[in-house]
């Protein structure tokens, strides 16, 4: 092997590196934002239940 294709070979690794990374941080990213959406959405829900109980007759 010449030192131009290990060159090129260390390259196109890096370049799969990177892409992987990427990859996994914006899979972290969605995550975190459906966590923190859905923990809002129950919170919310929890809520609204709370009100209606407090406005219900009794």
């Amino acid at each position: 092997m010449t030192d131009q294709d290990e060159h090129s070979e260390r390259a196109r690794s890096a370049a799969a590196a990177a892409k992987y990374e990427k990859w996994k941080e914006n899979g972290v990213l969605l995550r975190a934002f459906f966590y923190i959406a859905g923990t809002h959405l129950l919170a919310g829900f929890v809520w609204l239940l709370f009100m209606l109980g407090e406005h219900a007759e009794k």
